[in-house]
C-alpha cells in the first residue's frame, strides 16, 4: 500500500541532496514540444544533432519511459560561476563553457535520485532523468512553472536567469497521491522586446525568437563529426568547448551577477581555472589516453581525441602567434599526425598563422581533406603587436 507523501517533504529531500530549485507538474504528453521538434527536424535545423530529435514521440511521451507515469518532480542546479582570471605566460589558452566548470550535472542527479528513492520507499515507481534523449527537459521545466522560454531557447528563471542544468523524476505517483502538489501554470514570456541574445550570437544561429539552427551553433559545431565547419572557424575565436555568448548578454543573467556582486542571497563561487581554460599547446602535446581522462566529461564524437585536437588547432589558428617557436613546433607535430582530420586542420591553422613553410611536410599527402585544405584560401590572422 502506498504511503502518504507531502510535496514539501520531497522538496526538502531534493534541496538537501543538492538541488537549487524544485517544481512539479503532471506527465501528459508534450504535444506542442513534439510538434516543434518535428517541424524543426523537417526543416533541417537540428543538423546532425539527434538527442530529442531522434524520436520526438518518445521524448515527449512520458508513458514510453515509464508506463503509468503520472507526474514529474522537476529539479534544477545552478552552474553559474564567475570566470577565473586568464592564465598568463603559458602560451595561447582556450575558453571552456561554464556548464562543465564543475560537477553540477552529478549534483543534479544526486538530488533527483534522492527524490526518486523517497517515492520508491513510499511504494511508487520513479526514475531520475536528465540530459538524455528520451525527455525534453526544458518542456518539463516550463510546464512546472520554473521559468519561461528565452529567445535563445533556454529556460529563464525569474531573478536567476538561465545558468541551470535541468532534470526530473518521472513517477507513477499522481498529483492526488502527493499532499500539496502544486498547480503552477507555465510562465508567460519575460523577454519582451529584448533581442540581446540574438544580436550577440557570433554565427547568427538564433534564426528566430526561441529557434536555434544547430548547424550554425558554435557549441554544437565543436561536437560534430568530420571537419569543423570552415565558415565558422574564424568566428570560433578562442572557444574550445561550449559557447556562452547568448547567456552572457542576457539581462536576467547579468542581474544574477550584479546581485552576487552586491552580496545578495545567491553565493557565486569563482570557476576552477583548470576547467575554465585549456592550454592549447599542452592539449596538442598530451597523449590520447590522458586527454580522454582529463576531458572525459565533455562530449567527444566517438570518444576520439582527434576531435579535441581538431578544435584546438582551429583555436590556435585564431589566437596563436606564428612567430612563436612553440606554436610552430605544435603545428609541425600536428602536420605529422596519423590522423587526417588533425593534419587537415593543422594545414588550416598553419596557413592562417603565416607558417606556410611548414606545409612541405604534407606536400605529398593523399588524404582528401588535407588536399582540400592545401587548396583552400585562408584569411590570415592579424599579426600580434
Amino acid at each position: 500500500m502506498s504511503q502518504p507523501l507531502r510535496y514539501l517533504d520531497l522538496v526538502g529531500v531534493g534541496t538537501g541532496a543538492g538541488l537549487d530549485v524544485v517544481g512539479a507538474c503532471t506527465a501528459e504528453p508534450f504535444t506542442r514540444a513534439r510538434a516543434v521538434l518535428e517541424e524543426r527536424k523537417a526543416a533541417g535545423l537540428n543538423g546532425t544533432m539527434q538527442f530529442t530529435y531522434r524520436n520526438p514521440a518518445r521524448s515527449t511521451e512520458a508513458e514510453r519511459v515509464l508506463p503509468g507515469a503520472a507526474s514529474f518532480l522537476v529539479g534544477a542546479c545552478s552552474y553559474h560561476r564567475d570566470p577565473p582570471p586568464v592564465p598568463e605566460g603559458v602560451g595561447p589558452v582556450a575558453r571552456v563553457g561554464r556548464y562543465v566548470w564543475a560537477d553540477d550535472q552529478e549534483r543534479l542527479l544526486r538530488g533527483l535520485e534522492a527524490i526518486a528513492e523517497r517515492l520508491t520507499e513510499a511504494g511508487f515507481r520513479a526514475v531520475a532523468l536528465s540530459d538524455q534523449n528520451h525527455l525534453v527537459d526544458r518542456a518539463v521545466a516550463h510546464r512546472a512553472g520554473l521559468g519561461w522560454y528565452g529567445k535563445n531557447a533556454n529556460i529563464l528563471m525569474p531573478g536567476h536567469g538561465s545558468w541551470f542544468v535541468l532534470g526530473a523524476v518521472l513517477t507513477d505517483a499522481a498529483a492526488e497521491d502527493i499532499e500539496g502538489f502544486p498547480t503552477a501554470d507555465p510562465m508567460e514570456d519575460g523577454c519582451g522586446t529584448c533581442v540581446r541574445c540574438i544580436d550577440a550570437c557570433p554565427t547568427d544561429a538564433i534564426v528566430a525568437p526561441g529557434v536555434v539552427d544547430a548547424r550554425r551553433c558554435l557549441s554544437w559545431s565543436l561536437q560534430v563529426r568530420g571537419p569543423f565547419p570552415v565558415e565558422h572557424r574564424v568566428l570560433l575565436g578562442d572557444r574550445i568547448y561550449g559557447c556562452d555568448d547568448c547567456q552572457d548578454v542576457c539581462p536576467p543573467n547579468r542581474l544574477e551577477q550584479r546581485r552576487a556582486g552586491r552580496g545578495g542571497d545567491v553565493a557565486v563561487p569563482e570557476g576552477d581555472p583548470a576547467r575554465a581554460w585549456v592550454h592549447v599547446l599542452d592539449l596538442l602535446a598530451t597523449p590520447d589516453d590522458v586527454l580522454l581522462e582529463r576531458h572525459g566529461r565533455w562530449y567527444i564524437p566517438d570518444r576520439d581525441p582527434a576531435y579535441l585536437r581538431r578544435n584546438a588547432l582551429v583555436v590556435l589558428g585564431n589566437v596563436g602567434d606564428g612567430r612563436d617557436p612553440a606554436v610552430r613546433d605544435a603545428l609541425e607535430g600536428a602536420l605529422r599526425s596519423r590522423s587526417g582530420l588533425v593534419r587537415s586542420h593543422a594545414v588550416w591553422a598553419a596557413r592562417r598563422l603565416g607558417c606556410d613553410d611548414l606545409l612541405a611536410t604534407v606536400a605529398g599527402d593523399t588524404d582528401p581533406d588535407v588536399r582540400l585544405e592545401l587548396e583552400r584560401r585562408v584569411p590570415p590572422i592579424e599579426s600580434p603587436t
